[in-house]
């Protein structure tokens, strides 16, 4: 079985996207948080289910999806380190978390 670890930056976009959820509904805002992190839990035992992120092009760097969400992770000797959870509308290339070209 794989350990899963958010990273703060993960930590951060979680808290980032239940406090724009909770504008309109605190109660939505909780129910995506939840499911987030209970979508992360298939990576316990199946790390890589996920597809390698275009974007990096790299099979230790994966996505999975969570409705508007990508959950991107590093994974690597049984450790998944959840990198960010970014919303798939916005351009991945300005989180700052891509390797430089």
């Amino acid at each position: 079985m794989a350990e899963i670890k958010f990273t703060k930056r993960s930590l951060d976009d979680i808290e980032s996207i239940a406090g724009y959820i909770s504008r309109d509904s605190v109660r939505y805002a909780k129910i995506t948080v939840r499911k987030i992190f209970e979508k992360t839990k298939i990576l316990e035992v199946n790390p890589l289910i996920g597809r390698i992120v275009p974007e990096v092009n790299k099979k230790e760097i994966r996505e999975i999806i969570y409705g508007n969400f990508r959950i991107i992770y590093h994974y690597e000797k049984n450790k998944v380190n959840i990198l960010s959870i970014h919303h798939s509308a916005r351009d991945l290339s300005k989180r700052g978390i891509l390797p430089d070209k």
